[in-house]
């Protein structure tokens, strides 16, 4: 008599109902309350000026510090310059960077598979926010083992709340500061909850436009496209199918005229002393390849 094993089923996909609120609640938020309180009674320079520099830090946290670091290990520095970055990439209210590296971890690894947290194949609309409200069926703790092992990374991992509501106290506070409890609430509005959405949908637009639009100049292995109208958002990060090429570097603009910030700030750390071991790819191997765009 011959044994039979069943073979492996994957659970069904279930609804994660507290991100669904909470996405919610940003998103109306930001449609409905930030314009409603530009009706009756405006923004300052101070909200504006909030916005843009919340907008720039949140989004460098990201690129640089929870992609480009943790993610990739382009370059190292120094743990208070990792906690920064971490704090910055905390208030862009992507969860913590060992949730968020070992995902995208997963995504080089398994691109355009069913694992792949983020699959384009599956649509526009599920690559771009819609796999954030179904639990993950592929979560896989070996993409994080790494991660584990970084004590700063922990650190974020233990107080990662507490970050993120610093994030959106910080424009209030300021707002009260420069003309009272309506201004805070403006300044909050403005430069905590309409920021967050803009970094959240600007960041999305990778793991969405990123693989379904675009050229493919230099590998046509996956789905990653270069885009340069997602670089003016991302800080860089729209050069992403030459970044699934050489997933190191830590340019993901290689020329000199990629519009990439992040590389920027990348290297003028490493001429201050605060980063260093950057990895890039030899020019002999970022040549171009013909390739049609979508």
């Amino acid at each position: 008599m011959v044994a039979t094993t069943d073979p492996i089923q994957t659970p069904p996909r279930t609804w994660n109902y507290g991100t669904v609120f909470l996405f919610s609640l940003i998103t109306t938020s930001a449609v409905i309350g930030v314009p409603a309180f530009a009706y009756f009674y405006d923004y300052t320079w101070v909200d504006w000026t909030m916005f843009g520099l919340l907008y720039v830090i949140t989004g460098l946290g990201i690129t640089v510090g929870y992609h480009r670091l943790f993610a990739h290990r382009s370059f190292n520095c120094p743990n208070w310059v990792k906690g920064g970055l971490l704090i910055a990439g905390g208030w862009a209210l992507q969860n913590s960077a060992l949730k968020w590296a070992s995902d995208h971890i997963r995504h080089h690894a398994r691109c355009d598979q069913d694992e792949d947290p983020y699959n384009a194949l599956r649509g526009f609309w599920f690559s771009h926010v819609g796999w954030l409200f179904v639990n993950d069926r592929h979560a896989d703790e070996k993409y994080a083992s790494r991660l584990r092992q970084d004590s700063v990374v922990v650190w974020q991992q233990r107080y990662y709340v507490p970050i993120v509501l610093s994030g959106l106290i910080l424009p209030f506070i300021v707002g009260v500061l420069y003309n009272g409890w309506i201004s805070g609430l403006g300044c909050f509005l403005l430069a905590g909850v309409g920021r967050t959405f803009f970094v959240l949908n600007s960041t999305f637009c990778i793991n969405s436009v990123c693989h379904l639009w675009g050229s493919q100049p230099h590998t046509t292995a996956d789905s990653s496209r270069d885009s340069w109208a997602v670089s003016l958002l991302t800080f860089g990060e729209g050069y992403h199918n030459y970044h699934h090429t050489h997933q190191r570097d830590y340019r993901n603009g290689p020329r000199w005229y990629n519009f990439d910030p992040s590389k920027w700030l990348i290297f003028g750390l490493s001429l201050m002393g605060m980063a260093r071991d950057l990895c890039r790819v030899q020019p002999e191997r970022t040549r171009f390849v013909r390739s049609p765009s979508r």
